[in-house]
């Protein structure tokens, strides 16, 4: 029986051939017709995931604030928070893995030093990495107010400096996770969402208290922003970008350059071609 083409004029399955002839050949498959290409996708998909985490997060804070009844104790709303960070995240690495799921401008800044990436990629996903927690802070914000500070994180007073090191040694151990599971086939297997999930939940609720536990320069710049007050985000700048520069010398050391498998994986160019 002869294939039927589809609206577009391609047989059925044509795509997929396509694709893994591209692969076979090192090349890059051809995108199906109404498609963004591969960098529009990367783009959207780390908007999608930075803009639901700061609203989800200065949501639940101010919706907490205003409806939740008397008011919780300060370790109780860090668990609140921790949870449904690390249950956004669990869901839109699931969903999104497959297309780029940094979600984090320090992990960006990770893949370009392991050279998974290029600067001007690196740059692009930073704009809009911002920008998005920037919005869904600011929509949260006009949804219910800036009760709860909108889940901003500060440091304690007179120790921002212990702060920055809080937050460069906890982002060393998500970066480094994240590098890990990057080398290779297990980017994408069934448990990635569960361990950036499970190291969420545990570093929040156990740091919340202390500065928040950001982990994520734009996590923390979308609630100051929102709020008008950047006095402190300084901390969530330092800390994070130090401890993933640690991460990619100490994943360097345990397992070398990334290969192009790996490089393609973090949505970014290749520029070690050598086959994993």
């Amino acid at each position: 029986m002869a294939a039927v083409p589809g609206q577009d004029g391609r047989a059925p399955g044509q795509d997929e051939r396509q694709a893994r002839q591209a692969e076979e050949l090192g090349q890059q498959a051809p995108q199906p017709v109404g498609r963004a290409g591969p960098v529009g996708e990367g783009l959207l998909a780390e908007f999608l995931g930075l803009a639901g985490l700061t609203f989800i997060l200065s949501g639940c804070a101010a919706i907490l604030a205003r409806y939740g009844g008397h008011a919780l104790q300060p370790w109780e709303t860090v668990l609140v928070h921790a949870a449904v960070a690390a249950l956004w995240l669990m869901v839109a690495v699931y969903f999104l893995g497959d297309i780029s799921a940094h979600f984090n401008p320090a992990m960006t800044l990770a893949f370009v030093l392991r050279r998974d990436m290029g600067w001007v990629m690196a740059g692009c996903y930073w704009i809009v990495q911002f920008a998005a927690a920037a919005s869904g802070s600011l929509l949260a914000r006009a949804f219910f107010g800036p009760a709860g500070n909108l889940a901003a994180t500060k440091p304690q007073p007179g120790q921002s400096w212990q702060a920055a090191g809080f937050e460069a040694v906890i982002t060393f151990g998500l970066v480094l996770m994240a590098l890990n599971l990057a080398n290779g086939p297990k980017l994408n297997g069934p448990f990635v969402p569960l361990a950036v999930g499970a190291y969420t939940m545990a570093w929040v609720t156990m740091g919340g208290p202390f500065d928040g536990a950001s982990m994520n320069p734009a996590r923390s710049f979308g609630p100051d922003l929102a709020l008008g007050n950047l006095s402190t985000w300084w901390v969530y700048l330092i800390g994070p970008v130090t401890g993933a520069v640690l991460a990619v010398g100490v994943a360097h050391m345990l397992r070398g350059p990334a290969k192009a498998r790996e490089a393609v994986k973090a949505m970014g160019t290749p520029l070690d071609r050598r086959r994993s």
